[in-house]
């Protein structure tokens, strides 16, 4: 049985979009099938970190919503521009393994038709479930778009288990407590809150502390601020360029958290 993971945020900017691709990743590298939708239309840009380009996708998700395509003609194998079987890495996928990236589209005037005509939110329900069953996935990914709106209710409301991610900041927690509630009342089995971006001075135990007594709700991990992602600039997998890494190691431990 197939488990659908959903990846979100009340703001952008947490660190969202890192934190999918790097689960999804760690994920392959256990010898799963992995599917990552990108339904953030109205801002894409998971694409990036799988090192593609707007020239390497013949089709996006707009394509399956406006009714050119099936969902998965949509679906990019991007397991080996991944480092497949790269040799002297620690984190490899496996060859019975697969990860498929379904990217939204970058072209400004598809972005602009999104937000002047919207689409068809039930068609994602459909498409999440043809996914599954046309790639044969272990697991489909959900990278959704920040806040609440018919499409991020629809993604939590058949998630198997839901990742938020928030920083240590006022904004982000306001939101993430709209957030909680509302993955609470949509009955998610598997609910962890994962904190982002934590700045050196502060306390680690202390922030995980403050976290779940203020939303009463396990802090599956605590990422604090590194040079390393911050070079990275999200122009490639973190896990797969720092397999030994600390990052790296509570990456795993969320995947299966995530997992459980």
């Amino acid at each position: 049985m197939a488990k659908i993971i959903s990846v979100h945020s009340f703001r952008g900017g947490t660190g969202k979009s890192n934190t999918t691709a790097n689960i999804a990743f760690i994920l392959a590298s256990k010898g799963l099938r992995v599917g990552v939708i990108d339904t953030d239309i109205q801002s894409p840009g998971i694409h990036v970190l799988f090192g593609l380009q707007e020239d390497d996708m013949k089709h996006s998700l707009n394509d399956y919503l406006w009714g050119k395509v099936d969902v998965k003609d949509t679906a990019l194998d991007v397991t080996d521009k991944l480092g497949k079987d790269m040799p002297g890495k620690v984190l490899v996928i496996p060859k019975e393994a697969h990860l498929y990236l379904i990217p939204s589209s970058m072209k400004a005037g598809e972005i602009a038709r999104v937000l002047r005509e919207g689409y068809d939110v039930g068609l994602l329900n459909d498409g999440f479930h043809a996914l599954v069953e046309d790639l044969n996935l272990d697991v489909l990914m959900i990278d959704t778009h920040p806040g609440l709106n018919e499409e991020t209710l629809l993604s939590i409301a058949i998630s198997d288990a839901l990742a938020i991610i928030m920083r240590p900041d006022s904004q982000d927690y306001q939101g993430t407590a709209v957030t909680v509630e509302v993955a609470r009342k949509l009955d998610v089995p598997n609910m962890v809150l994962v904190v982002n971006k934590v700045p050196q001075s502060f306390n680690i135990d202390e922030v995980k502390a403050r976290v779940e007594k203020t939303y009463n709700a396990e802090v599956a991990a605590v990422f604090p601020h590194s040079d390393e992602m911050m070079t990275l600039a999200s122009s490639a997998i973190f896990a797969l360029r720092y397999p030994d890494h600390p990052f790296t190691k509570t990456y795993q431990t969320l995947a299966n958290r995530l997992m459980a």
